[in-house]
């Protein structure tokens, strides 16, 4: 049976008390709106366009198969900074303060492969809520028996070598979100604490928008395409390969380095820290002074501000990030981050070998 968790003291958290009033002060004083700015709506076309124009370059069927390839991993990749830039921030509601313009963003999601009804349950409220908790946040079972990340995860002896196929194991994130996961966690009794009792027209919308995923991303290529079947499959893997490697790594590095924790509930459930204090010991930042990386990420490398601050839109987070980690070292409260991409991938590294090596044993 799944333990109703609870945090202590949420409501006596001085820390988020001071931080939101301190942000909340930024945007007001300042006159900003928390939701896209100029800069946020240039960043969303240019990533709408630029996947328009890879999709639309692959079906003109203009290019020599290597072109082909290449013009294949882009598209990935870009499927997944559309995700990062713009899907994201509208599931949250961050994008704008109309919400018929984050549910059009939103829509967006299930042209990169997943369903953001899915993505708001599992990742918005689930993850969010118990960041990094074992047996509830299901957003850290990357590959459950393959990869361990916590002291709570059982053992076996494939593990020891998990920072080798670590990476490979990423680069399914992809095509198991089109083909598998959106199914089984919609079709899960619960997800995390979360019973799954969902709207009859999310039914139809699940298998509609795939639908049209796959006519899109499958049928019209071998209709349109003078390609083989075989060069199909090796053309649809990439594309998701390259997408899934982006994604998992992004969300890995924000929390499996050294530094996070994974906090496991006492008998009754309760977590020992508030809630805010919790986000800030589960999850780090990593490149936050990479301009590339704070343009091609969505905000996602300043997951601390993102999860103290979901609905605040990405464009945001280096200002309002200032604010945080001072008032995080008023408390003696940890603000983990790593300065460089680099930096962040070795932690990650190390974090594997850490909970591979009790395998061995």
């Amino acid at each position: 049976m799944t333990i109703k968790l609870k945090f202590n003291n949420t409501s006596k958290s001085l820390f988020l008390a001071t931080t939101r009033s301190r942000v909340d002060a930024y945007f007001k004083e300042g006159n900003i709106s928390r939701f896209a700015n100029d800069s946020m709506w240039i960043k969303a076309v240019i990533f709408l366009s630029a996947f328009c124009i890879l999709y639309t370059l692959i079906l003109a069927n203009l290019f020599n198969i290597w072109i082909m390839f290449l013009l294949a991993c882009l598209l990935g990749m870009t499927s997944a900074f559309v995700g990062f830039n713009i899907c994201h921030d509208a599931i949250h509601g961050a994008f704008s303060a109309n919400q018929k313009v984050n549910k059009f963003f939103s829509f967006i999601f299930n042209l990169v492969g997943a369903n953001p009804y899915v993505w708001s349950i599992t990742h918005n409220i689930v993850h969010h809520t118990f960041t990094n908790i074992p047996g509830h946040d299901e957003d850290i079972e990357i590959a459950p028996g393959l990869i361990r990340i916590s002291n709570d995860e059982p053992i076996n002896s494939l593990q020891r070598y998990q920072h080798w196929y670590a990476f490979p194991l990423y680069c399914l994130a992809s095509i198991s979100w089109v083909f598998r996961k959106d199914f089984k966690k919609f079709f899960q009794p619960k997800i995390g604490e979360h019973k799954t009792k969902h709207p009859k027209k999310e039914y139809f919308n699940l298998f509609f928008n795939k639908g049209i995923y796959y006519l899109l991303f499958i049928v019209a290529p071998l209709i349109f395409l003078d390609i083989t079947f075989w060069q199909f499959i090796i053309g649809f893997l990439a594309l998701h390969f390259v997408q899934g490697l982006t994604m998992g790594l992004v969300f890995q590095l924000a929390h499996v380095v050294e530094g996070t924790e994974f906090p496991v509930p006492d008998s009754r459930g309760h977590i020992e820290e508030a809630w805010a204090e919790h986000q800030m010991r589960t999850t780090a930042n990593f490149a936050t002074h990479n301009k590339f990386a704070a343009f091609f990420l969505g905000g996602l490398n300043r997951q601390i501000e993102h999860h103290l601050f979901p609905k605040v839109c990405h464009i945001h987070y280096e200002n309002i990030g200032r604010i945080i980690k001072q008032t995080a070292q008023e408390h003696n409260i940890p603000y983990i981050e790593n300065p460089t991409l680099i930096g962040a991938l070795r932690s990650h590294v190390k974090m594997l070998k850490k909970f591979g090596l009790e395998a061995i044993t």
